[in-house]
């Protein structure tokens, strides 16, 4: 057995939780087809229904997919989308996990990623996932700042923060794998300061020449600023409107294996990172729904709640519970 072929079965089987008899779906496309195979390959070798669709590229992150499509995913009850593009935040996956599906999104998963990332102690992560989910939903304010100059105020009061564990376990859960991160949408309208990406960023990857300078005033990004990044970065979301402006996420790594790859699938789930996100809110409960989501991560991040230092420079300062 190859190493993807080991990440494919510890995604259904660790991950998952597929048993045998379950009708699991894999949806890609032709930049992740061998992943796709992979996983599609591993379902069938656990004895489930298996069935491989795949779909066009899609032009964006957060696009929906193809209508029938859709509806297969509603009908499964386990899903991995292993894709481009991002339909993490997708009708189409909020739909199938009302509908009691376990949906997996794998956007712009590599085989590099696929094998170093799933290689990983998935309890752990869960454990420190949840404990940091915890600090974000008790939370009111978060202060974020860098060395390369973010500061960054977020309002989180009465928000219910989400774990993306990695477990995938019951029906309607939904996530990302490889995953490892604790997440919220800021209340909306209010975030103020400065984010300086300079990590990666989704649509554009790692961040070669300057960072990205982004200005926030209640709660959208007023300007961009930094190399040729920041003008790929406008023209992102410049067509879907002023809504994708929004600050739609604050989102704290916590996956020991991730790195900073240019894939934000992984770079978002570096321990000891922190990233923003632009756009879409609807999957955290919010009401901005357009669709783009793209996420900015931020390296050697301090990061407050309330009083409670989270991560200095980096590094965390809290219990995990490890």
């Amino acid at each position: 057995m190859n190493p993807l072929q080991r990440s494919s079965l510890t995604a259904l089987k660790v991950c998952m939780g597929v048993k045998p008899g379950e009708k699991v779906l894999v949806i890609t496309d032709a930049g992740c087809r061998e992943i796709g195979t992979a996983l599609y390959e591993a379902a069938l070798d656990l004895n489930t229904e298996a069935a491989l669709i795949e779909i066009p590229v899609a032009t964006s992150h957060g696009a929906e997919p193809p209508g029938p499509v859709a509806q297969a995913m509603q009908a499964a009850d386990v899903v991995l989308v292993p894709t481009t593009k991002s339909m993490t935040h997708t009708q189409a996956r909020r739909a199938a996990c009302a509908a009691g599906a376990r949906v997996a999104t794998l956007p712009g998963i590599t085989v590099d990623c696929m094998v170093r990332c799933m290689d990983a102690d998935y309890e752990l992560i869960a454990r420190r996932t949840e404990r940091l989910t915890q600090l974000l939903t008790e939370g009111r304010v978060a202060h974020l700042t860098t060395p390369a100059g973010t500061d960054l105020t977020l309002p989180i009061e009465g928000i219910r923060a989400i774990a993306s564990t990695g477990l995938l376990r019951n029906p309607g859960d939904g996530g990302n794998l490889p995953s490892g991160e604790a997440y919220l949408m800021p209340v909306e309208g209010q975030s103020e300061g400065v984010m300086v990406v300079d990590g990666s960023m989704a649509g554009i990857g790692k961040i070669q020449s300057q960072p990205l300078r982004i200005t926030i005033r209640e709660g959208r990004a007023v300007s961009i600023e930094g190399g040729p990044e920041s003008e790929l970065l406008k023209t992102l979301l410049e067509p879907h409107g002023a809504d994708a402006f929004n600050v739609a996420e604050l989102g704290v790594g916590t996956n020991y294996r991730a790195g900073i790859s240019g894939a934000i699938l992984e770079d978002e789930k570096a321990a000891g990172t922190v990233h923003v996100a632009l756009g879409n809110n609807v999957s955290m409960g919010g009401s901005v729904n357009v669709p783009v989501h793209l996420d900015g991560v931020m390296l050697r991040p301090t990061l407050y709640i309330d009083d409670i230092l989270v991560l200095e420079d980096g590094e965390y300062r809290i219990d995990l519970g490890e």
